[in-house]
């Protein structure tokens, strides 16, 4: 089996902390060196407490969701014989209740966009068979109970 690193960095500094008044703001690290500053999201814990140009929690996992289906659909479309010249997704995810009451991200939308070149074109069967082998190998989405939905445009 492999492992994945990440290393996730908070400083109290000369804050408060019991008064529930401390910066949210942190720092990830991953095992190449990319450092990414994160921060709770201010739809949860407002400014200045949370830094919205931090990726929050929420936001990561909707973006490591599609990156996951994305990189699976690249190499499916590559071994088909597809030429892939670009490709957007516009994910977003809901925050709701889960079966167990609890507040969780319930469900990802993925809206990937994606642009052929050469004259294999896959026919839009073909391009839906793509995106469903690629949804069935992501690790991602088989590792969530949220419901991961793909909306082809």
């Amino acid at each position: 089996m492999s492992q994945f690193d990440a290393t996730v960095a908070w400083q109290r500094g000369a804050q408060q902390f019991t008064d529930n008044r401390y910066r949210r703001a942190h720092e990830w690290v991953f095992d190449g060196g990319a450092r990414v500053p994160a921060s709770s999201s201010p739809l949860s814990v407002p400014v200045p407490l949370s830094d919205p140009a931090g990726v929050d929690p929420e936001e990561a996992l909707v973006a490591a969701t599609s990156s996951c289906h994305m990189l699976w659909f690249l190499l499916l479309a590559a071994k088909a014989g597809y030429t892939v010249d670009q490709y957007i997704d516009r994910a977003f995810g809901v925050l709701g209740q889960n079966s167990d009451n609890k507040i969780a991200l319930t469900r990802i939308t993925l809206r990937p966009q994606v642009v052929f070149s050469g004259a294999q074109q896959p026919t839009p069967e073909q391009l839906a068979a793509l995106h469903h082998q690629a949804h069935e190998s992501c690790t991602i989405a088989n590792s969530l109970r949220a419901e991961v939905v793909l909306e082809l445009l």
